[in-house]
């Protein structure tokens, strides 16, 4: 095996021996696994570590990270999910479990239109983890169903990582995107209905009761009291509208716009930014009015950046530092020697996608060995479009991987629970059904149309 493998290996081994033996806090496992990475580099030692933190520094997905986190505290401050929640009991507080139904549609629905894990988990978790909170759910459980549903992102069409495999030329030659459209939305059909089926078992496992009918409003009343907070989900709306669909194709061809510019609108950026200023708006009553106020009100936030900011960092500083000891070459190599059975190749695949997506990201996975899969699974005698969408769900499993993958800690940090806490049931509730999801699709048990 290439360098590359074994610095995976030894970073994930010492994030699980870090954190789970040794009991130490995730953000300084994260860290003690980046040190170690970069050390494979030998005399680059440094310069694979400079390039890692400059990479991290400049990501997108980190400051979105913060400002999410920042969002879950102006939102809580100024009781908008206070009123929120009152509105949801009276559409859904009679079922059992019935905020967890609600976040498992709307990860769904978030899914079609943004096709991002991580603004998924974001824009639906802020919602409904805080209530799936009050409605008895343990803090970990909540944020392992969030951030479970987070991988509908990249399981339903149409999403970033299904472009890339179609960006694949012997991919498109083989399989047509309103083929692959089709069947991967299938697919992401199967991932929902087997999520409703595990919120009934959480709910019945757990005892979980509907909400006591004396704290369930009208819902008329619940909105005329509280229509106001209704207006946050503009904050994801409206960047959603203009990047997706019509609005965008008329945007696209404005040559005072462009396609371009819309390109540029990072979804996972303004969505926090958008609803921050909305939650400022909506809740002004609830808010700091004197400087001592603001300045206290801001410096509660602070702890709430510290752990989840330095784990970010690390995470995605170690993803760069993997590429470039060349990770991405050494899987390619190592997948080109394998001649093997059908059964057993979709297993190794599977396996593979999943172990990589977690500290690399879906996007980058497929990125990275996504034709190499492909083409080792056709080989093996995999149908073409069967592959393709196989190795799609596969990569879904970003969402609920860890120990890096940035939905689990935006999911706890919105559920207010530990993020190290949700990564067994992550594994054993999300990432090997949906991996098993994907292994049936693969083999022509679990049908897709073709």
């Amino acid at each position: 095996m290439g360098v590359g493998i074994w610095a995976l290996l030894v970073f994930i081994g010492i994030i699980v021996f870090w954190n789970l033996a040794l009991k130490r806090n995730i953000a300084e496992a994260m860290l003690v696994g980046f040190i170690a990475t970069t050390l494979f580099g030998g005399k680059e030692a440094l310069d694979l570590m400079w390039n890692g933190l400059v990479f991290a520094g400049t990501n997108d997905v980190l400051y979105a990270s913060v400002a999410f986190v920042f969002m879950a505290y102006v939102i809580d401050h100024t009781a908008i999910i206070a009123s929120l929640v009152k509105i949801l009991n009276s559409i859904f507080g009679r079922l059992p479990g019935g905020a967890a139904y609600v976040e498992t549609f709307a990860s769904a629905v978030m899914g079609t239109l943004a096709g991002s894990n991580s603004g998924n988990t974001a824009t639906t978790g802020s919602i409904t983890a805080p209530w799936m909170v009050q409605s008895n759910f343990s803090r970990e459980l909540s944020a392992t169903v969030v951030a479970g549903n987070g991988g509908l992102g990249a399981a339903l069409p149409p999403s970033a990582s299904m472009f890339i495999m179609l960006g694949f030329a012997p991919v498109a030659a083989v399989v047509s995107d309103g083929d692959l459209y089709i069947a991967l939305f299938i697919a992401g059909t199967y991932q929902v209905i087997y999520r409703i089926f595990l919120i009934m078992y959480f709910v019945k496992r757990d005892n979980i009761k509907a909400i006591s009918p004396e704290f369930i409003q009208p819902l008329k009343e619940s909105l005329w009291t509280g229509w106001k907070s209704t207006l946050i989900f503009l904050g994801a709306l409206i960047p959603i509208v203009a990047t997706i669909g019509p609005l965008a194709e008329s945007f696209a061809v404005n040559p005072n716009i462009g396609e371009e510019a819309l390109d540029s609108i990072s979804l996972i950026t303004w969505i926090p930014i958008l609803i921050i200023l909305i939650s400022l708006m909506v809740g002004w009553a609830k808010l700091p009015k004197s400087t001592s106020d603001w300045s206290k009100f801001l410096n509660n936030a602070i702890p709430r950046f510290s752990t989840i900011g330095a784990l970010l960092v690390f995470a995605y500083a170690s993803s760069q530092v993997l590429t470039d000891l060349g990770l991405p070459e050494d899987l390619t190599t190592m997948m080109e020697s394998i001649a093997i059975s059908k059964w057993l190749m979709v297993l190794i695949i599977a396996l593979l996608v999943a172990l990589v997506a977690g500290p690399l990201s879906s996007t980058a996975t497929l990125t990275a060995i996504g034709m190499v899969a492909f083409a080792a699974m056709v080989s093996a005698g995999v149908d073409p479009l069967l592959a393709v969408v196989a190795i799609l769900v596969f990569a879904s499993t970003e969402g609920a991987s860890p120990p890096a993958s940035g939905s689990i800690f935006i999911a706890a940090s919105l559920a207010g629970a530990r993020a190290e806490k949700t990564f067994i049931p992550l594994v054993i509730y999300y990432v090997i059904p949906i991996l098993l999801i994907g292994y049936l699709i693969a083999m022509g048990i679990l049908p897709v149309p073709m």
